[in-house]
């Protein structure tokens, strides 16, 4: 993942109406109108959140019978988390770097 694919990921995680979202789908999936009933958010700003957060790749939608459900697509939390840990690495190298230095002075 590149910087110009992290941004926009991070911005729809920003949001904390949309990480109650995530949460309720890692539970399984579901369909707009149920995570509507699930969470104080109307239908139609759950389906604004879901928008959003297809967008970025986060979730996919599912076709069961008549009805539009909603799955987190793990590959791609995956990822972002994999780039997050790749930076805490790196600063974590940092910081024993300085922390080398200042023991030696």
């Amino acid at each position: 993942m590149t910087t110009e694919t992290l941004v926009p990921v991070f911005a729809a995680l920003g949001d904390p109406t949309r990480w109650r979202i995530l949460a309720a789908l890692g539970e399984g999936d579901a369909s707009a109108s149920a995570l509507a009933g699930r969470l104080p958010v109307s239908r139609q700003a759950i389906a604004k959140h879901l928008a959003v957060l297809q967008e970025v790749g986060l979730v996919e939608t599912v076709r069961v019978g008549r009805e539009v459900q909603y799955r987190i697509v793990g590959s791609e939390l995956s990822a972002t988390a994999r780039r997050l840990d790749e930076f805490g690495a790196a600063w974590d190298r940092r910081l024993q770097a300085i922390k080398e230095i200042a023991e030696g002075l």
